[in-house]
């Protein structure tokens, strides 16, 4: 049994613009970011049984955008971090070394995100074996990805985050045993 995933990240929104962190928030795309999710599906020839997103407009109009003749299914435990109260204020704030274990004020931990994606994985696991699964979703959520798959620590996968690197690459290959 196993289950390939492939891993994409929204467009870029009006809050990543502003260097802004979004969170929970419901912020859309910007122009830039309606750009390189229509890009996103004319540069992408993996082919999907299913596609997630997360429920957040960002990730709902990237999916939308990228494959318009594909129905995506939205599920909550694909959210982004819940940066609580610094919700839409400066991306300065969030410092995720600082939160593998403690919430953010008023929000959650990336524990706690990857708890979310663990319970995610058993669902796929429950519901589409030998299948393969794209995701349109956000940071905090793949990072968890690379924890559950790789056996790696949170400290190790921030530090190796692509966004750090600039390694931004038209998705993520998951296979989940």
């Amino acid at each position: 049994m196993s289950i390939e995933i492939m891993y994409f990240v929204h467009g870029t929104t009006y809050d990543n613009a502003d260097s802004k962190c979004s969170g929970w928030k419901q912020v859309d795309l910007n122009e830039l970011g309606r750009e390189q999710a229509i890009n996103l599906g004319r540069n992408t020839d993996y082919k999907f049984d299913v596609l997630y997103t997360s429920d957040l407009i960002r990730a709902i109009n990237s999916a939308n955008l990228a494959w318009p003749d594909i129905t995506s299914i939205q599920d909550k435990r694909l959210r982004e971090c819940n940066y609580g109260d610094y919700d839409g204020k400066d991306k300065s704030l969030v410092v995720y070394e600082e939160h593998i274990d403690k919430p953010f004020p008023n929000g959650e931990s990336l524990k706690d995100v990857e708890k979310r994606m663990n319970e995610f994985i058993d669902y796929l696991k429950e519901t589409y074996n030998n299948k393969k699964i794209g995701i349109v979703a956000h940071r905090a959520p793949q990072l968890a990805l690379e924890v559950i798959t790789k056996k790696i620590s949170w400290e190790e996968v921030i530090e190796k985050d692509w966004r750090r690197q600039k390694a931004w690459q038209p998705g993520w290959k998951y296979i989940i045993e």
